[in-house]
Parts: C-alpha cells; sequence; structure tokens
C-alpha cells in the first residue's frame, strides 16, 4: 500500500501524461489515472511494473503497468 503523498504525486504524474496524449494502461487495458492509482493504494502484496512505449521519433507513446504477480500466473 502506498502513503497518501505518494498517491498524490503519482497522480499527478499520470494525469501529466494524459494530457499529453500518453494512452494508460493497466495488464494492457485503458486505465485512467485514478485507476491505477486506486490499483497501487489497495495493494497490499506484489507490485506492478512500468513498461514504457516509445513511438518513432522517441516520445513517450504508451505506459502499461503490469501485474508482476499475474504475469508469474501466465507464464
Amino acid at each position: 500500500m502506498i502513503s497518501k503523498n505518494t498517491a498524490e504525486k503519482l497522480y499527478t504524474e499520470l494525469a501529466n501524461y494524459e494530457r499529453k496524449g500518453v494512452c494508460i494502461l493497466m495488464n494492457g487495458s485503458y486505465a485512467s489515472p485514478m485507476q491505477v492509482v486506486k490499483a497501487h493504494m489497495v495493494r497490499e502484496d506484489g507490485t506492478y511494473m512500468r513498461d514504457y512505449e516509445m513511438n518513432a521519433t522517441g516520445n513517450l507513446e504508451k505506459l502499461d503497468f503490469v501485474d508482476i504477480k499475474m504475469s508469474e500466473r501466465k507464464n
């Protein structure tokens, strides 16, 4: 579980990405900045890994939060 201060910083970061047109995903599905923050806040164990996807010009195009535990279950 993350602190309120960390949650606010994460929300601000993700809202800024969204305003710049970056697609935010969780496990491959679209997610709002608040959905990502809420998922981090209720997490007791495990971690989300960030997967950054850049476009041809080197700008961030997609940011996917991948549930490490879910990833391990698929393998």
